[in-house]
């Protein structure tokens, strides 16, 4: 496991590069997010962004995603993969925030996660970009980003993430996340790493 101060000067190298790293995704309040989150699984942002840029412009309320109904909103996102599931997954969290919460996302781990799609990885996303809560989403990116650089050999997103809480520095636990997915997609990608223009490479143990 790597050591503690090289992790340390990992985060200080993120921060130096990138100090206010954000979501990619677009949204304009903590509903939008969390339906571009949904949206996001399998797919790309930038696919999710061409889609949402007009959904949220006549949905961007659970209650208005309801009157959008199902067919609507399925008129909007059929560019994404698997939007036929995602379109009812929507539709019943959307339901379940008028419901249940007035219409507010919760800022509750176990009451997003038994909403309709939102897994622990989605609740984290949320919990991280709009209540900056220092959660770590482990998408494949941070996956690969954290047993390259031997921060974890977790075999599951779950073991990787509580490795991940244990070992980066407080101070820049809020961020983290956001550094180790851009690093991932950008730089240190899963077939063809950039590895010539890597800005932590000299603390790189990895043998490809």
């Amino acid at each position: 496991m790597r050591k503690a101060s090289e992790i340390l000067e990992i985060m200080r190298i993120f921060e130096q590069n990138d100090p206010n790293p954000r979501c990619e995704l677009n949204y304009c309040n903590a509903y939008t997010l969390l339906v571009a989150v949904v949206l996001s699984a399998q797919s790309t942002d930038k696919g999710v962004n061409r889609a949402t840029e007009a959904l949220f412009k006549v949905a961007d309320t659970p209650q208005k995603m309801l009157d959008l109904g199902l067919d609507g909103l399925k008129n909007y996102i059929k560019t994404i993969g698997l939007y036929n599931n995602k379109a009812k997954s929507i539709m019943s969290l959307s339901a379940d925030l008028v419901e249940k919460y007035q219409g507010v996302v919760p800022h509750d781990r176990a009451a997003l996660e038994a909403l309709a799609g939102v897994g622990r990885k989605t609740a984290n996303v949320v919990l991280n970009v709009w209540f900056h809560e220092p959660t770590l989403a482990v998408d494949t990116h941070v996956f690969r980003v954290a047993h390259r650089l031997d921060m974890s050999q977790g075999k599951t997103p779950l073991e990787v993430e509580k490795d991940l809480v244990k070992v980066l520095p407080p101070a820049y636990a809020k961020n983290a996340n956001h550094w180790l997915v851009l690093f991932g997609r950008y730089t240190c990608k899963a077939l063809k790493p950039e590895c010539g223009k890597c800005p932590i490479s000299a603390y790189c143990h990895w043998k490809g």
